[in-house]
């Protein structure tokens, strides 16, 4: 796995007309992990796909009605069984964060990724989505000033309004596939 041009090599591709450039160029510097399923609790088919690309119809499912207006996007989707679906490269900003803050900086969408994982807050998430987000993050750590310090869930930068990834989502699960832990007392640990 390798980047050109800021899409994942190998990865489908599914571009998203929502998202724009960086402001200054900067780098992404933060990693931020969602999750989906549309409609809520349903996986597979083509919605977040549509939802991402803007051609959502509202008339396919009723929750779709709220919805379909909307101009968001991710960088990327891992799916249930770990397909990697890229919609923006990782050089531009995606829309995935709406109004946030991470350590006292507003507007995430300017300074970070966002991936989401095909799920819910509630039901276990599949360990090839472990594996792939762990690959992807790699990658982009190679690639961007982005640490593991630098990893959050999206209900940490929009605690009022979103509760992604969820408490079914393993943090501690995620740190071992990427062999660090960040320990509150004494901060970033190397596992290997």
């Amino acid at each position: 796995m390798h980047l050109e041009n800021g899409w994942i090599s190998g990865a489908k591709r599914v571009p998203s007309p929502h998202c724009d450039d960086r402001p200054d160029n900067e780098q992404p510097s933060v990693l931020v992990v969602h999750n989906i399923s549309l409609p809520p609790g349903r996986f597979g088919g083509p919605y977040i796909d549509q939802l991402f690309t803007g051609t959502l119809e509202k008339e396919a499912d009723p929750y779709f009605t709220g919805i379909a207006h909307l101009r968001v996007s991710a960088h990327c989707l891992i799916r249930r069984d770990g397909e990697i679906v890229q919609y923006v490269p990782f050089d531009r900003r995606a829309w995935h964060a709406g109004i946030s803050c991470y350590q006292g900086r507003e507007r995430c969408n300017d300074f970070s990724i966002g991936i989401e994982l095909e799920g819910t807050d509630e039901l276990p998430y599949c360990e090839a989505q472990y594996r792939q987000l762990a690959d992807v993050t790699q990658l982009i750590m190679r690639s961007y000033p982005v640490t593991p310090d630098r990893i959050t869930g999206h209900s940490d930068i929009a605690p009022e309004r979103k509760t992604d990834p969820g408490r079914a989502f393993l943090w501690h699960h995620y740190r071992q596939l990427l062999g660090t832990s960040i320990d509150a007392h004494y901060g970033e640990r190397d596992l290997t």
